[in-house]
């Protein structure tokens, strides 16, 4: 980690922001140890896309910035996750999951196999960039909307139905 990165190390007990160039020998020490996995929440997502979580016996007693190996997006926030602590130590949290309820792994089931991906959800599938979207819908509809939508085929283009509109 560079200069630049924030870290949160234990002063007097508490964990406090500072850049790794304002540290001096001796004046900085390493928070209490905490092993294992302790279960918190993420609070916030700051606008460079660092995670700020907050756990039982945060020394700051405020939430504090995290490492983390998953994805977190500003839709996660409020979530509870897994963390660690590097080195055993609780000014340092490591998020390696988020908590998944029973609703949230029904919503969405993807099975990726390295030549296929396949995605299953209960009520419709939505694929969207900017203006375009794909909307798979339980009932059968397949939707493609787009600002400009192109077909294309080096072999037969074919349109199939039981009837077919244009216009």
């Amino acid at each position: 980690m560079d200069a630049q990165h924030d870290r949160h190390l234990a002063v007097n007990g508490d964990c406090v922001d500072l850049r790794l160039e304002d540290l001096v020998d001796g004046s900085v020490h390493h928070g209490p140890r905490l092993d294992g996995v302790v279960i918190g929440s993420l609070v916030e997502i700051d606008p460079d896309g660092r995670a700020k979580v907050d756990f039982p016996g945060n020394p700051a007693g405020a939430p504090i910035y995290a490492l983390t190996t998953v994805t977190v997006t500003a839709r996660d926030r409020g979530r509870e996750v897994a963390l660690m602590f590097v080195q055993g130590d609780v000014c340092q949290p490591l998020l390696v999951g988020m908590l998944q309820n029973a609703a949230q792994a029904r919503a969405l089931h993807a099975t990726v196999d390295g030549s296929r991906v396949v995605l299953d959800a209960a009520e419709e599938i939505v694929l969207r960039c900017g203006e375009a979207s794909i909307t798979l819908t339980r009932a059968g509809k397949v939707l493609i909307r787009g600002a400009y939508v192109l077909s294309r085929s080096s072999g037969v283009n074919r349109i199939k139905g039981g009837s077919v509109q244009i216009n």
